[in-house]
């Protein structure tokens, strides 16, 4: 695939998200199978870069057109946006970078728009200056995120938002968690060590190796036999606080894709069942897939069904774990999912909150006396997080938070929270709930 057309693939992905605030996933899943092995960096690199720099370029877009673009011409405005992403973050030549941006017109079948694109690119180039002195005082030019989510984290972390700001506009690592079941760390190290692949042990999660580069998955060691998974040094953290002993009824509510499910299994093999509950069958068959390819799927339950619905999916037995690792503004795993940025709203936190309390409370019903819940998001905002778990606990008479003492994240009140780390993991929170015996 030649450079423009590469070009014109990311600008149609990326349209729909501009213009729909569609999914960035399965519109990148589909448009990267017509990509030439070689080229898929570049691809990713274009989609996910841009869409992290989203409201830097935007904000430049602004000062350069004379009035925005119409909705029916966003692959137009993605080209836009590509061009400049170029022009400022890699290291494209300044010819290249306009040309063939401005090739990617034709393709698109909108002659027109080359003269602009070409137009504005340069005029980028000639008062580059001029441009980010006037942008400086913003805070979504200077930290390319949206006004409100900055003013959220600024209030609610003065002293940590900027280096969460920076952290979400990276390329974030890729994190392996070993399938104990399969082969030990020291031994899949060794692998990759022979492989000539560079990594580094995690020191939080036991079974968890960081790459140092960039690799296809796929192409390491045992990938088709269930060896690894890929997963987040913060998401492994979570089987770890379930306390899993032989002989327990496990629960995952939310439990799609089925990472933390297969570690579920990984560490305690002699669980009685894992039940997996998933409101999307589509995102079921996930679950499925990694459990197959892990050689996993004894003594799992799967359930297509919404956790709320107790009617729908319970059999009337009592769970000694739950983790209820909740539907969430996602706002920690930023870096991994930038269309994040223009597709969360402010009021979706106050309809997250209901739904987060809401799961909380039906959940409890299910937990046995002396069990334990793992509350969790990929959130860095306190209202999903220990303001939800603190209201839980204000209306719930068998409920204890049990802090958790470790050496990762910061303590709070309730629970502890994760931020997103440069070369390092995710934005996480966890909170430990304990049903005591009696009301």
């Amino acid at each position: 695939m030649s450079a423009d057309n590469i070009r014109v693939l990311a600008a149609r992905t990326l349209a729909p998200v501009i213009a729909k605030g569609q999914s960035l996933t399965p519109l990148f899943d589909a448009a990267i199978e017509k990509v030439s092995e070689r080229d898929k960096g570049l691809f990713q690199t274009l989609c996910f870069g841009t869409l992290r720099q989203y409201h830097q370029l935007s904000a430049i877009t602004e000062r350069l057109l004379d009035k925005p673009l119409r909705n029916k011409d966003a692959d137009i405005q993605a080209l836009v946006l590509l061009g400049l992403y170029q022009l400022i973050h890699l290291r494209t030549p300044d010819h290249a970078a306009i040309s063939e941006t401005v090739s990617a017109c034709k393709p698109l079948r909108k002659l027109w728009a080359g003269k602009l694109v070409n137009g504005l690119l340069r005029n980028f180039l000639r008062n580059r200056d001029e441009i980010e002195a006037q942008l400086q005082n913003s805070d979504a030019y200077q930290y390319s995120h949206p006004a409100w989510f900055i003013g959220k984290l600024k209030k609610a972390w003065p002293d940590t938002y900027i280096q969460t700001l920076h952290a979400n506009n990276q390329q974030p690592p890729v994190c392996l968690r070993v399938n104990q079941q399969q082969c030990t760390r020291e031994n899949y190290a060794k692998l990759l060590e022979n492989a000539g692949i560079s990594f580094d042990l995690l020191e939080t999660a036991p079974n968890g190796v960081r790459l140092q580069t960039q690799v296809d998955v796929r192409t390491l060691p045992g990938f088709d036999d269930g060896w690894f998974s890929v997963q987040d040094e913060a998401a492994q953290l979570s089987a770890e606080l379930l306390d899993l002993k032989p002989g327990q009824r496990v629960l995952d509510a939310c439990a799609a894709p089925g990472g933390k499910s297969c570690h579920i299994l990984e560490k305690e093999a002699k669980i009685r069942e894992l039940v997996c509950i998933e409101q999307e069958s589509a995102r079921m068959e996930r679950v499925e897939q990694n459990l197959l390819r892990l050689q996993l799927g004894q003594n799992v339950t799967l359930k297509v069904s919404d956790a709320n619905d107790l009617n729908n999916w319970w059999d009337g037995q009592v769970f000694d774990r739950i983790l209820l690792d909740a539907p969430c503004s996602a706002t920690g795993v930023i870096r991994r999912h930038p269309d994040i940025k223009l597709l969360r709203r402010p009021d979706d936190l106050a309809k997250l909150g209901a739904l987060q309390l809401q799961l909380l409370a039906q959940l409890w019903q299910v937990l046995a006396p002396g069990g334990l819940l793992v509350y969790a998001t990929c959130s860095v905002l306190p209202e999903e997080n220990e303001r939800i778990v603190q209201a839980f606990l204000q209306q719930t008479a068998n409920a204890e938070h049990l802090a958790i003492e470790a050496p990762w994240g910061v303590a709070r009140p309730i629970g502890r929270q994760l931020f997103p780390q440069l070369n390092g993991h995710d934005g996480f929170y966890y909170a430990r709930l304990y049903k005591e015996a009696c009301a």
